[in-house]
């Protein structure tokens, strides 16, 4: 029998997150998780009077295929997924992980070349600008161990977050869209020796409550491209490409990032932002704001969604918040500043919007966690 938190998480990625349609088409596309998962979304979907479709994937066959592949084999299976992909209407992506670093040790130069010939054809190019999509990962002991909590813990936390009433954090959201729209210079100050301005005059802000990520709850747009000065202290561990980075530090000079460090992995991290041109350059600014998502585990569709957190994203931007910058890369870097991360403020046009993690004006206090959990 199903666990009837399942059938929740199905219907509402069915019926919410994607919407999917009568008569419309919708690929399921799971990493490392139980049959049940893709099961019981496809029984949501004919539910829903759709076409399911389902593609199974262990990512230690994804290792294997990554590792040493030719220009050839990615640009063959880059053409037999966006084929498929140009047919479906609706994608969900379930990603679970058995090991979150299976992918460490491929070089960086072939792993840049896996997502300029394999990922940006089928998922940016195809997938996101031409389906309703939703990602989301499934809790594994892999993750469990990265948050510091047992498997059975690690899944109610799972549930609880994934069904959250994203309908009411939708309309609080919307208010904060609103003053972002209306925004021109942003500047933000700690945890650590972050002390960072930038403009978002002008560029698009899109609010996300359950419809393209489960977990959900940030608002996100991006940064004028050559606007951002200052420095910027992340304190949330991240991976990148199988590698472990923490203390993640950047100093911007007119929006390009000219000095790098974090504790480990110094050459790795200047690799990856000498992708290309517009890896030193930022493509996305958002402000996290899930109740039940305290703590970073080193998976970003949690940590950049921490209550209290934002994120500064070196590489491409979003075409809904469309600031100029291209690149092969998109790393969703956290910083949180609840008082017990280091505290910190977020102010728009001179007047503080959020300190130490918590909305402070009244029309955006329903985004904080005590209102969003309320019964």
């Amino acid at each position: 029998m199903l666990d009837p938190r399942l059938r929740t998480l199905a219907r509402n990625l069915v019926t919410h997150s994607v919407k999917l349609g009568r008569g419309e088409h919708l690929l399921v596309e799971t990493f490392d998780c139980p049959d049940e998962v893709a099961i019981a979304i496809v029984e949501e979907a004919r539910r829903a009077g759709g076409h399911a479709h389902a593609a199974l994937r262990r990512t230690r066959v994804m290792r294997a295929l990554n590792k040493d592949a030719a220009d050839e084999d990615l640009k063959v299976w880059a053409e037999c997924d966006r084929e498929r992909m140009k047919r479906m209407k609706c994608y969900i992506g379930v990603r679970g992980s058995e090991n979150v670093s299976e992918m460490s040790g491929i070089a960086d130069a072939q792993m840049q070349k896996v997502a300029r010939l394999y990922q940006k054809p089928v998922h940016f190019e195809q997938r996101v600008p031409h389906t309703r999509w939703c990602v989301l990962r499934w809790p594994t002991p892999s993750m469990a161990q990265l948050a510091g909590m047992s498997s059975e813990a690690f899944e109610d936390f799972y549930f609880d977050v994934c069904n959250l009433d994203y309908g009411r954090m939708a309309g609080a959201a919307e208010r904060l869209a609103a003053r972002m729209r209306a925004a021109d210079r942003v500047h933000i100050k700690g945890p650590g020796d972050t002390d960072l301005r930038f403009s978002i005059k002008g560029i698009g802000v899109v609010p996300c409550c359950g419809n393209a990520n489960i977990p959900d709850g940030e608002c996100f747009t991006a940064p004028v491209r050559e606007s951002v000065d200052g420095v910027i202290h992340f304190n949330a561990p991240t991976i990148y490409n199988g590698t472990s980075f923490t203390n993640v530090r950047l100093e911007f000079k007119g929006g390009r990032i000219v000095s790098c460090r974090a504790d480990q992995q110094q050459k790795t991290l200047e690799s990856i932002f000498d992708t290309d041109a517009g890896a030193r350059f930022v493509g996305e600014f958002a402000i996290g704001f899930n109740p039940y998502i305290r703590e970073p585990m080193k998976d970003i569709l949690f940590d950049e969604k921490i209550a209290g957190s934002f994120h500064f994203t070196p590489g491409n931007c979003y075409a809904e918040a469309n600031n100029g910058n291209k690149s092969e890369i998109h790393w969703d870097l956290v910083a949180i500043q609840r008082p017990e991360h280091g505290g910190g403020t977020i102010s728009f046009d001179d007047s503080v919007i959020r300190r130490d993690g918590l909305f402070v004006t009244d029309d955006l206090r329903a985004l904080n966690p005590d209102a969003l959990t309320a019964k």
